[in-house]
């Protein structure tokens, strides 16, 4: 198989797994409610879902990392999460409320690799110099899956059975596990005869301190972190702005899907025409794009309001693309996986957190709300990056092992 198509391959099989991961959530709050008649159930469920990435992420990655064939367990991971995504959406109502949790618990300890190991398979698959346009397009990927996903989930759910939207989360996933088996791996990489638990530790700890230490994986991790919260916050607000602002919450939920459709549109342009400028400024400049822009959604006016998410759109795309950017450059390829999925969860977690923020200040005051998303924009926009990435001439301070094409551009 020639790159040009394996790339393709890759891209196909990513946008399947990720609009059924964007499609999970949805689904168990439909499935919740619909059989318990609560919502309580169905928010327990996403909970469940959500949570448990924190640990799965840094665990998946170092068996990625470790794997000789890593897209067969990628693979395997895929399945497992459609299993218990499966068996938590249609056990809801009917099994036990700790099994079902259960149930999505454990499906949630294998979501980075939908994600972030996924996105780290790349250089793998891709020809050295067209890693930058495919990692524009990988990143437009989960733009389409959250643009698809709650549109799919609200559709199936409409017309059909409430459980609809969980067997097409299922169906989509399954149908990614055969391109992810077939990912290549790295060359060169023999399995290790070393018992997995201690290299597992050592690998994990290599990966935090490499994050530690390097300035640009550094202020790329807190500048990514601090502006999924914002959005997270702004994902909160939408259905208040609809409400009170554009006339309708369904029109709030909308004001996301034109979020995704910005993001989306802004990254074909990058896969197309490239910037000139750092991924690690970029990261940045993007932030106080997204700041710009929520500054605008508080003034509650309609119109600013649509400019504002078309802004946020257009500040999102490209600064997933240069996130992703950064960690394909500064990664060693004995960690990559790790750091990849390492991230998503951090990044799940901010999300959550600003979504939980966002959702007892929206109530009271919703152009504060607002400002506060803005505010972490500012803040994830701060944050120094590649600015200190300084070395004395001959040191070799800062260089990064297995990273083709450095200092020619992304």
């Amino acid at each position: 198989m020639t790159k040009r198509y394996a790339v393709r391959w890759f891209l196909a099989g990513g946008a399947l797994a990720r609009t059924g991961d964007e499609l999970a959530g949805p689904a168990l709050l439909l499935a919740g409610f619909a059989v318990t008649g609560s919502p309580a159930t169905g928010a327990l469920l996403l909970a469940a879902l959500t949570v448990p990435a924190v640990l799965g992420g840094p665990l998946v990655g170092v068996l990625l990392d470790r794997a000789p064939r890593p897209g067969r367990l990628l693979a395997a991971a895929l399945l497992l999460y459609a299993l218990g995504l499966g068996l938590a959406a249609f056990g809801a109502g009917r099994a036990p409320v700790a099994v079902t949790l259960a149930c999505a618990a454990a499906a949630g300890l294998f979501a980075p690799a939908l994600a972030g190991g996924w996105s780290a398979q790349l250089p793998h698959v891709a020809a050295p110099g067209g890693l930058p346009a495919a990692t524009a397009r990988d990143a437009a990927t989960f733009h389409l899956a959250s643009l698809a996903g709650p549109a799919l989930a609200a559709s199936l759910a409409a017309w059909t059975l409430p459980s609809a939207p969980a067997t097409l989360a299922v169906t989509l996933i399954l149908l990614a596990a055969p391109v992810a088996c077939r990912l290549p791996g790295p060359a060169g990489r023999a399995r290790t005869s070393a018992p997995l638990a201690r290299t597992g530790v050592a690998a994990l700890r290599a990966g935090l301190a490499l994050t530690a230490r390097n300035p640009a994986l550094r202020g790329a991790t807190v500048t990514s972190v601090l502006s999924c919260a914002a959005q997270g916050m702004l994902a909160a607000c939408a259905v208040p702005l609809g409400e009170r602002v554009l006339g309708g919450a369904a029109r709030g939920v909308a004001l996301l899907a034109v979020v995704a459709g910005a993001a989306l549109l802004a990254n074909a342009v990058l896969a197309r025409y490239p910037l000139r400028a750092t991924p690690g400024a970029l990261l940045r400049w993007t932030a106080f794009l997204q700041s710009a822009a929520l500054l605008l959604a508080a003034t509650c006016h309609p119109v600013l309001v649509l400019v504002a998410a078309l802004l946020a759109g257009a500040g999102e795309g490209p600064q997933l693309t240069a996130l992703f950017a950064v960690r394909h450059r500064e990664a060693p390829a004995r960690l990559r996986a790790q750091l990849f999925t390492t991230g998503a969860s951090l990044k799940t977690t901010g999300y959550a957190a600003g979504a939980a923020l966002a959702g007892q200040l929206s109530g009271v005051a919703l152009p504060a709300a607002l400002l506060a998303a803005a505010g972490l924009h500012l803040l994830a926009g701060a944050v120094p990056g590649e600015r200190e990435r300084v070395s004395r001439p001959g040191s070799g301070a800062g260089r990064v092992p297995d990273a083709p094409g450095r200092g020619r551009g992304w």
